[in-house]
This record gives structure tokens, C-alpha cells and sequence, in this order.
């Protein structure tokens, strides 16, 4: 009898001003169960860390894929989103062999795909495999932040990972937008218009 392989599918940066939206695809394996796994944005760092780590090790397949912000500034940030997690099931597809049979997203809905797919609110907090997927987003997002902080200290990106906080707002006004930020944010437009008048 085959397995019936199920990914769950999550995103991580539809928020944030800058870089780009990237989105995590994990099937798990039955048979080496990974402890503690929930929403990636109820866990520690540290925590998120070894989780990532357990999931690389022990599922059965993961994927990441991700929308840059020329694409998101382009086609919009949902359409951005679906586009990421459409790439997240691609790559999983490949490190799998296959496509899996069905695709849980986190959500109210689907990428189109050539799989059954089954939006799940709150998916991140009920499907272990979304739960996964979660984190395998969250930190790859993180750390290409913590990269474009090195590239770029004067914004900050270290202590907000692009979201729109004051000390980001400060940074823009001051500095004006890198290339990483979205310009088809409306914070970010406000900013580049205040400077260019």
C-alpha cells in the first residue's frame, strides 16, 4: 500500500516593509516524530532554531520557496504569497521524488496547483505538518533578514525583521529605502514622497 503523503504549506513576512515573502512546505514522517512543534510565532528563537534543525532531519520532505519584493511590489503581496508557497511545494516536490497527494494551507486559501489543496485558518496551530512549515519559514526568513542587517545596520533589521516600527519609519525618513523594501507598501510610498516633495 503507498503512503499517502500530505505537505502543509505556511508563509512567514506578508507584514513586513522589506525583503521578500517566503513560505515553508513540510511532510512529515510517521515513523521519527518531532516534539513540540506549533506556530512558529509562539516559540523562542532558540527554540525555532533546533525545531528547524529536528524538521531538516526528520521529515519525510521539506521545501522552501519565496516571492521576491520586485515580485511582490509587481503582482501584489497575496499574489506574492500563493507564488512562494506554490515554489515551497516544488522544491519539496523534488527533495520528495514526487508531489505529494494533498497540500494543507495555512489560511482562508490555495495556490493554484496541479494537487488537492485545503485551506486551514489558524492551520498553524492545528496541523503539525503546517506547524512545521511555519518554522522552516519563519527562521529561512529571519536569517536572510539578519543577512540584510549586516548589508545594511543603519535600519535595524536585526531587532524588528522589517516590520513597521517606529525606529523603521526613523531609519526610512532618514535614509530612505533600500533596495530589499517593498515600494508598493503604502508606509514605504508615504516615506519616498515626504522625501521627494
Amino acid at each position: 500500500m503507498s503512503m499517502l503523503w500530505v505537505c502543509g504549506v505556511d508563509e512567514a513576512g506578508r507584514g513586513p516593509l522589506v525583503g521578500a515573502v517566503v513560505a515553508g512546505a513540510v511532510v512529515l514522517n510517521p515513523d521519527k516524530p518531532i516534539d513540540g512543534l506549533k506556530d512558529s510565532k509562539k516559540l523562542t528563537a532558540a527554540k525555532r532554531d533546533f525545531l528547524y534543525e529536528q524538521i531538516l532531519e526528520n521529515a519525510k520532505a521539506w521545501g522552501v520557496g519565496e516571492a521576491s519584493p520586485a515580485e511582490i511590489d509587481q503582482i501584489n503581496i497575496l499574489q506574492a504569497t500563493m507564488l512562494a508557497m506554490r515554489r515551497a511545494i516544488e522544491d519539496l516536490s523534488i527533495r520528495l521524488g514526487a508531489w505529494p497527494e494533498k497540500a494543507l494551507i495555512d489560511g482562508n486559501r490555495c495556490p493554484e496547483l496541479p494537487i488537492a489543496a485545503e485551506a486551514i485558518i489558524k492551520g498553524d496551530a492545528k496541523e503539525p505538518a503546517i506547524s512545521a512549515a511555519s518554522i522552516i519559514a519563519k527562521v529561512t526568513r529571519d536569517r536572510q533578514m539578519m543577512r540584510l542587517h549586516q548589508q545594511h545596520p543603519e535600519y535595524g533589521f536585526a531587532q524588528h525583521m522589517g516590520y513597521p516600527t517606529e525606529a523603521h519609519f526613523a531609519a526610512l525618513k532618514q535614509y530612505g529605502a533600500c533596495s530589499e523594501h517593498r515600494r508598493s507598501f503604502s508606509p514605504v510610498q508615504k516615506v519616498l514622497e515626504s522625501l521627494s516633495s
